[in-house]
């Protein structure tokens, strides 16, 4: 199978099995994002854990390139590039960042009273080894299109403005 990007949802009626589901989803292949959304009895919503694979990287990976780069300025060039860098870095950690939150607040609707749902956002290539965890964890898997998550946010977006 080809690789593809999707946001998979488990959901769980018992919090302990969710928060299980969760760390042992951290060794999931490609695994980029994960995110537990519970919705209360009373209504309301928590995200009671969330992961990034690779939080930071970006920023540091920035900073030392932005460094590096100013080594031709000498030491002021150094520190001068590795400030840019990181506040570089740093900007596309927080958008990143930014747009998971946006697609949990927008999946969020689906959470149902008394449920916890596990977000995992992964580029898979073969379903297995997701499909393997829903049946450790007794619970069913729906597969969705990173994209079409996108295209919701984005149509959440634009609700919200017009109103």
């Amino acid at each position: 199978m080809s690789e593809n990007h999707h946001v998979l949802l488990l959901d769980f009626t018992d919090r302990a099995a969710c928060r299980a589901a969760f760390d042992e989803a951290a060794h999931l292949p490609g695994l980029r994002q994960s995110a537990i959304v519970e919705r209360r009895t009373d209504g309301t919503i928590d995200f009671p854990a969330s992961q990034v694979r690779g939080a930071g990287a970006p920023t540091v990976g920035a900073g030392v390139v932005g460094g590096l780069a100013g080594v031709l300025g000498g030491p002021i060039g150094v520190l001068l590039g590795w400030a840019a860098g990181t506040a570089l870095g740093n900007a596309a950690e927080t958008w990143r960042d930014h747009e998971g939150g946006a697609g949990l607040i927008v999946l969020s609707e689906e959470v149902d009273e008394g449920h916890s749902l596990l977000v995992l956002d992964l580029v898979e290539t073969s379903p297995r080894p997701a499909d393997d965890l829903a049946a450790r964890h007794g619970t069913t898997l729906r597969r969705l299109p990173a994209a079409e998550l996108a295209e919701r946010v984005k149509a959440a977006r634009r609700a919200a403005e017009e109103s």
